[in-house]
């Protein structure tokens, strides 16, 4: 196929604002946001937050901009709203072993009303109890059993009396003892100087009556302190039996006020009673008496924190099923945490600080984590993987193991969790993980794939135009006109370089129409036009394009050799993209090729000095085999070649400059000079077939910026793939200059349509015995070719010929 020269028309999507439908994007706003162009990800989103069997987890892949997070969190919520609303989860004080405290789950604000039962019960009780342990009928009854105890005592004391009388001693208590004292005859007390002063006989009596007594004194002991015991329990069990129908009448009252159908009602009731056993067991602490009341007093309060409850899930305030979007997954907000307090060098902790993380929150429901989050801290990583295996979460502090002072440990009940996991990543991110840790990967069975661009049609681009009517309206901004939303559409396509195809990057979308509506509020307009969405743009190119203005300058100035007028052997303008990450621009390299008679073949002087990558020399060594082929019948060549990027000193990457190399080198061998007007962008396969390659608006642009500098003469243009066609998305300039003929894109589909272009003369195309006419460019490089084996001959090289076997031999 010939060169095809296109027209203004052809090089860029121009979209008509009277096709969209509406005068500005007010008239959009009763309309409801629909997914734009992710058919696909939206039918695989709304199957995956369905389905309810385990391991139906979705990993949503997909680039930053694209929608992913926002259209997941979307969909959740809509999800969630059809969900029952999922149960409270309390921790409360394991009366059997407290380091373990026990899991409850009730139904959603029935955890609150438990949390507020317990704590209104035990402020009451701490004055009924004491009320009703001072009341009269209390106090008459207990009397009664410490007059009889009273009794028994002091007839027992009455006869240890007579016993110690009988052998002439006296006795008398004193807290919680029995002092006993020798006397005389007369009645008095004996000193010790004059026990010693006694006879022996009389001393050895006095000591064998002084052993009876003691012997009969820890007799006396044994006796009562059963009697004492015996009162305990009496006043004990008559406290017990006065406050326990209390008791019970307050936690029935408990149970009737959690009035929903409660799944773990067996706990909960286990729970109560020990609640009330324990209260039983300490119904002293509640009764103020004549001992130290501040250590009463705490000692109660320790009693009294064991009847909290540890509301760590309160879903009271949901209508659906949760949705959280947890932005900081470190290990204490995703899986929960127990605090501690340091108390004397030890650091202390109960249940009653026990806190829920997100998955504990997001129990019925959706949580969304980003997976370059996750992958930041291997602790949380593997806690996640064991989740996922197990479904079962048990809530720990990592960090106590490690700590400089001793800590109590807390091991909480391990809980199930039910809940939907939605994961964030990239393309890359999802197949690394797919290889390398399938056990997680298979937890997310539903892939959810946002496309990078879509086909657009009418009803995309109405969608799009409603997307930034939500835009406008949640963020405040002036509405956008038909032909200002029209211009938005066409940077969708520039975006991609493709006309026939749309930017999924609805973020970039966003910030140009945030910054379109700053300059229109800037002019004190009412809405804004296409004019401020160019200068919004241009404004932002502004912003980014200091390097590229450098190059330019350095064209300009003529440090940077390009030439751009006139005819040279052996020299070309390549075009080359440069990609800064915020900043994509393209610019001209000279691209230069020198060959002379020898045995060394191709040199590829980038790939000598390790500047080039793997991709442009893999399009070097294409591009030496094609022109193999075109001269095989005239093997071995004898010929010494070299190509180089001129003044490029970063390295090259690519083989979009295939084409630019090939043509170079023909025309060094041929001797035929190339156009340097014209520049040139393409790979080439092995068949001479002109590839499509990326970034095909920016090199053209680069590559006009650099000829309007210097002067439009309407002898510059490019040279492009006839594939390339569609992705063109050129400046309005450049369509301008296009129709005053100042400048020309030609495209080609093989390499001998772009040289004929380059050099006026036809390519030529071989006859029977394999030799081109000698008026073409392969028929002058025929006959360089040819020059260079006789100078070899008769230099007495060593030329390699290919012998009929296949292999290569020397002559």
């Amino acid at each position: 196929m010939p060169i095809s020269t296109l027209t203004p028309a052809e090089l860029r999507l121009t979209i008509a604002p009277d096709t969209l439908g509406f005068s500005d994007t007010s008239e959009l706003l009763e309309h409801a946001l629909p997914w734009i162009g992710q058919a696909r990800a939206e039918e695989a989103a709304r199957f995956g937050l369905g389905m309810d069997q385990p391991d139906y987890n979705l990993f949503v892949l997909g680039e930053v901009g694209s929608g992913r997070s926002s259209l997941l969190k979307q969909a959740m919520q809509a999800s969630a709203a059809n969900r029952p609303v999922p149960p409270d989860l309390c921790y409360l004080h394991n009366f059997d072993t407290p380091e373990r405290p026990l899991a409850l789950r009730l139904p959603a604000g029935q955890g609150r009303l438990l949390r507020q039962f317990m704590a209104l019960m035990t402020k009451s009780l701490q004055t009924e109890i004491s009320q009703l342990l001072d009341g009269p009928d209390f106090k008459t009854e207990s009397e009664r059993i410490e007059k009889a105890h009273k009794a028994e005592e002091t007839k027992a004391y009455a006869e240890l009396e007579t016993f110690a009388e009988a052998r002439s001693f006296t006795m008398h208590r004193e807290t919680g003892h029995i002092l006993f004292t020798l006397l005389g005859k007369k009645g008095r007390a004996y000193s010790e100087d004059e026990v010693l002063a006694l006879p022996k006989e009389r001393r050895a009596e006095i000591e064998r009556s002084e052993q009876e007594l003691r012997a009969q004194i820890s007799r006396y002991f044994e006796k009562t302190r059963p009697m004492e015991r015996v009162m305990n329990e009496a006043l004990a069990a008559l406290r017990r039996q006065a406050v326990k129908p209390l008791l019970e009448h307050a936690l029935q009252e408990i149970r009737l006020g959690l009035k929903k159908q409660i799944k773990d009602s067996v706990k909960l009731g286990a729970y109560l009673d020990q609640v009330m056993h324990d209260v039983l067991e300490n119904l002293e602490l509640f009764h103020v008496s004549d001992g130290d009341e501040e250590i009463r007093q705490e000692a109660m309060s320790r009693v009294l924190s064991r009847y909290r409850v540890n509301l760590v899930v309160d879903n009271a305030g949901l209508s659906g099923a949760p949705v959280i979007v947890e932005d900081n997954p470190m290990f204490r907000p995703l899986f929960g945490s127990i605090e501690y307090q340091s108390e004397n060098d030890v650091l202390m902790t109960d249940f009653s600080r026990i806190r829920a993380g997100s998955l504990l929150k997001a129990h019925g429901g959706f949580l969304m984590l980003h997976l370059r989050d996750l992958l930041a801290d291997g602790l949380v990583w593997e806690k996640l993987r064991r989740f996922l295996r197990s479904g079962r979460l048990q809530i720990e502090e990592p960090g106590t193991a490690f700590a400089p002072i001793a800590a109590v440990s807390l091991e909480p009940e391990a809980v199930d969790i039910d809940v939907k996991i939605i994961l964030i990543g990239s393309r890359e991110q999802y197949y690394e993980l797919q290889e390398g840790d399938p056990e997680f990967a298979r937890s997310f069975r539903v892939k959810v794939d946002f496309a990078e661009s879509f086909v657009p049609n009418t009803e995309t681009r109405r969608a799009s135009a409603i997307f930034v009517a939500h835009t406008c309206r949640n963020l405040g901004l002036p509405h956008f006109s038909a032909t200002a939303v029209a211009r938005l559409l066409e940077d969708g396509h520039r975006e991609v370089d493709d006309q026939s195809r749309q930017s999924t990057n609805f973020a970039r979308t966003e910030a140009l129409v945030m910054e379109s509506a700053a300059l229109c509020r800037a002019r004190n307009a009412r809405l804004v036009e296409a004019a401020d969405v160019d200068a919004a743009l241009t404004a932002c190119t502004l912003r980014h394009d200091y390097p590229d203005q450098r190059l330019r300058e350095s064209i300009a100035e003529g440090d940077l050799l390009i030439s751009l007028q006139g005819e040279k052997v052996g020299h070309l303008n390549a075009l080359t993209q440069v990609d800064l990450g915020d900043y994509r621009f393209g610019f001209p390299v000279r691209v230069t090729a020198r060959t002379f008679a020898g045995e060394d073949g191709l040199i590829n002087i980038e790939r000598e000095v390790e500047l080039s990558g793997p991709i442009h020399d893999k399009g070097v060594l294409i591009l030496h085999n094609y022109l193999s082929a075109l001269f095989a019948h005239n093997a071995p060549l004898a010929l010494n070649a070299s190509i180089v990027f001129e003044q490029e000193y970063s390295g090259v990457e690519g083989d979009s400059a295939s084409c630019a190399e090939l043509y170079v080198l023909l025309s060094s061998l041929s001797g035929l000079p190339l156009k340097q007007g014209i520049a040139v962008t393409g790979a080439v396969n092995q068949h001479g077939e002109v590839l499509p390659v990326g970034g095909i608006n920016e090199k053209i642009e680069g590559y006009f910026r650099i000829c309007s500098t210097a002067g439009l003469d309407g002898s510059q243009g490019v040279l492009i793939p006839q594939r390339n066609r569609r992705h063109l998305m050129l400046d309005r300039q450049i369509a301008q200059a296009v129709a005053q003929g100042l400048f020309h894109i030609h495209t080609a589909e093989h390499v001998s349509d772009g040289m004929e272009l380059l050099t006026g003369c036809p390519f030529g195309v071989a006859d029977e015995a394999g030799d081109y006419p000698s008026d073409s460019v392969l028929g002058n490089a025929q006959k360089t070719l040819l020059a260079y084996r006789r100078a070899c001959q008769l230099s007495g090289h060593h030329v390699p010929e290919h012998s009929k076997s296949g292999h290569k031999r020397v002559r």
